[in-house]
């Protein structure tokens, strides 16, 4: 066996109001990964989950396995509770590519696959509560992307009429989210993706 130094990977369930990052160059005070485990020096995550969102999120130290899951040949599936009742035809919207802020400027989102959740998915209350039926109704989608560009999913369903109110990121290629708990860390000996 070489001297090859042995790369770690974790996947987690990314919880609410955590920061996909391990270093904050900032006074305030952020909920970051490292909170979560004990994990070892040089470790990063695998493309990123913002603040607010909630789910599967890979961590290594080996930046070439980066390089590939976050590539366009491995699918990532998102869960978005939507404000209102999709419709069909924004459905059909999201599947053709929209047209969505991205670095100041405009992005046209590639094709992808998009459905709506029925039975609707369920997931743990978290801390800070969404909101109620007084405010009118909520649907789950999926939405199933090989590209990822910041806060995209939230976008695109803004840009068909959609604001996404809570997301998930389910599966990244084979792997599932499954019953991880919110926090939850299992270290794994590589990414069967």
């Amino acid at each position: 066996m070489s001297e090859e130094k042995k790369h770690r990977h974790f996947i987690i369930h990314k919880p609410y109001n955590y920061l996909s990052q391990f270093v904050i160059r900032t006074n305030h005070k952020m909920k970051l990964l490292g909170d979560l485990h004990d994990f070892p020096e040089g470790t990063m995550a695998i493309g990123r989950l913002d603040k607010t969102s909630e789910g599967l999120l890979f961590l290594t130290t080996d930046g070439k396995m980066s390089e590939i899951v976050r590539s366009s040949k491995v699918e990532k599936e998102y869960y978005a509770q939507v404000d209102g009742n999709m419709t069909k035809e924004a459905l059909a919207e999201l599947k053709a590519g929209v047209t969505i802020g991205f670095e100041g400027g405009h992005y046209f989102t590639k094709k992808c696959k998009a459905s709506i959740l029925d039975p609707q998915p369920i997931f743990p209350e978290r801390a800070r509560r969404i909101r109620d039926e007084r405010h009118g109704p909520t649907s789950w989608v999926s939405i199933i992307l090989r590209e990822g560009k910041f806060r995209q999913v939230r976008k695109m369903t803004a840009a068909v009429g959609f604001p996404t109110l809570r997301l998930f990121r389910m599966r990244i290629g084979a792997i599932w989210l499954d019953d991880m708990k919110p926090g939850g860390v299992k270290e794994v000996n590589n990414f069967e993706i």
